[in-house]
């Protein structure tokens, strides 16, 4: 059987893992951050650029993001290059996105 056709509850274990991934897309830079790099790998003046706030906050969000493994990090050269750990990260942020968008919210800089 497939994960989403398995019958029964969830185990509780399992639950609390989810629930933590949730937890860390609960945050508005780190979901932001996500998305981007569900577009590929960028390093963290980038990634601070992008979203607008300083490079030691979006470093804090980065370290959360990694002891959570929803990220990796490699060294190119002096540069941090961050990507998505996990394809299906990257899913769970398109998916809420495009949830949002059918009900009809925009995102940010997109027109109604």
């Amino acid at each position: 059987m497939t994960e989403h056709s398995e019958p029964g509850l969830i185990p509780a274990a399992q639950l609390h893992d989810a629930a933590a991934v949730f937890g860390m897309l609960a945050a508005t830079a780190r979901l932001q951050i996500l998305w981007l790099l569900s577009q590929g790998e960028r390093d963290v003046g980038t990634l601070a650029t992008d979203i607008g706030q300083t490079v030691p906050a979006v470093s804090q969000h980065l370290a959360k993001l990694r002891l959570a493994g929803l990220v990796h990090v490699r060294k190119v050269g002096r540069r941090n290059v961050y990507t998505i750990a996990d394809p299906g990260v990257a899913d769970i942020v398109r998916l809420a996105v495009r949830h949002h968008r059918r009900r009809g919210g925009a995102l940010p800089g997109q027109a109604d």
